[in-house]
């Protein structure tokens, strides 16, 4: 467990871990002798090495294997073993790429590779195909090269991904755009969110949904009779979504969630965690006072243990507070993609599945 009183360790991503294999298999491959550690060279200029978990050799390729160390982040693949195996390629064909055991096969347009493409994003292909050139030209010979990276069992890790949502089947997706990962920084999550939404792009669908959790997204779902692609699983990464839709839009957005998340959007926080921030009970009497709500109740809500308390509270008054919350939470939305054409609808959802609060789409 990581000490609160140290800087949390980074670590590296599938992409950083792929490319060291290949580059060591390569090496196998051309010279008989695998290279441990292996070095390669991030996006950035930096150039870390890496320990082989394995390696196998045969007359006709070579596999090396290096363990994924997410550093401090709680990384599904941390501790994954990614494996490389390389086999001479077709003159002139440069490197190309095979999906092994538990990495995915693209089946849906949108995403960075074409459908029928190993799920392998670019710039773990360009740091993949950077090695093995490094090593073809220290051995004087041809960086053509047919690249097959696996990972045992993911298959079964990426069910606890969003993959299958993506169009990505049999496993999981090689990413990384710096090569390194920053401990809690979900930039994998914020990947998912990208994709979710270019994925429904690509499928021409005009309106989607983001969603905190299953449960507002299962609300949201029944709701509108939404296709599976239309629902981003954003979790607190409201403004994650909605900077990336400025620049790719959707013509109609809900975000969906419950009262606790949507009373800190209607705060004017777009990162709903909750190291990030905390329901103000001095603002939730505000919401309530502008709904009509008494002084009795906006006072019994400042004392409220909970934003569902002060929901409950508010409801035995039949006071409209979720309507409110709706409408201030839409203002800080509205903001992020203000001119982009975009409308923005909010729906809150209690413990229940229970609609208690809408804003109806507006264009910012």
């Amino acid at each position: 467990m990581a000490r609160e009183d140290r800087p949390l360790r980074r670590g590296w991503t599938t992409g950083t871990c792929a490319a060291a294999a290949a580059k060591a298999a390569f090496a196998a491959l051309v010279s008989g002798e695998f290279p441990d550690p292996v070095a390669v060279t991030l996006p950035r200029g930096e150039r870390p090495s890496f320990a082989l978990a394995m390696t196998r050799r045969d007359a006709s390729a070579a596999t090396a294997g290096v363990s994924k160390d997410a550093g401090d982040d709680p990384d599904v693949t941390h501790g994954a073993l990614v494996l490389a195996t390389v086999r001479a390629g077709a003159p002139g064909a440069g490197v190309t790429f095979r999906a092994g055991e538990g990495v995915g096969t693209v089946t849906r347009p949108g995403l960075p590779v074409p459908p029928g493409e190993p799920a392998i994003n670019p710039v773990p292909r360009r740091m993949i195909a950077a090695g093995i050139a490094e090593v073809a030209a220290a051995a004087g010979c041809a960086a053509d090269a047919e690249v097959e990276i696996a990972i045992p069992g993911g298959e079964a890790m990426a069910a606890r991904t969003l993959n299958g949502r993506l169009g990505i089947v049999g496993g999981l997706s090689i990413l990384g755009t710096t090569g390194i990962v920053v401990p809690y920084s979900c930039a994998a999550w914020i990947h998912t969110i990208h994709r979710g939404v270019d994925v429904a792009r690509a499928a021409g669908l005009t309106h989607i949904a983001g969603a905190t959790g299953a449960g507002s997204e299962a609300a949201v779902q029944r709701l509108y009779g939404l296709a599976e692609i239309a629902l981003i699983d954003m979790g607190d990464f409201v403004g994650g979504m909605l900077k990336y839709l400025r620049t790719h839009p959707v013509p109609r957005v809900t975000i969906a969630g419950g009262v606790a998340k949507m009373t800190k959007l209607a705060q004017g926080l777009t990162d709903l965690h909750s190291k990030r921030g905390v329901v103000d009970q001095a603002q939730l009497a505000s919401f309530t006072r502008a709904a009509g709500g008494s002084e009795k109740l906006c006072q019994r809500i400042m004392t409220a243990n909970t934003a569902a308390e002060a929901f409950a509270l508010a409801q035995v008054e039949k006071i409209a507070l979720g309507d409110e919350v709706a409408r201030a939470a839409q203002r800080t939305a509205a903001r992020l993609v203000k001119g982009r054409g975009i409308a923005v609808e909010i729906a809150l959802f209690d413990r229940d599945q229970t609609l208690v609060g809408r804003a109806p789409f507006q264009s910012a």
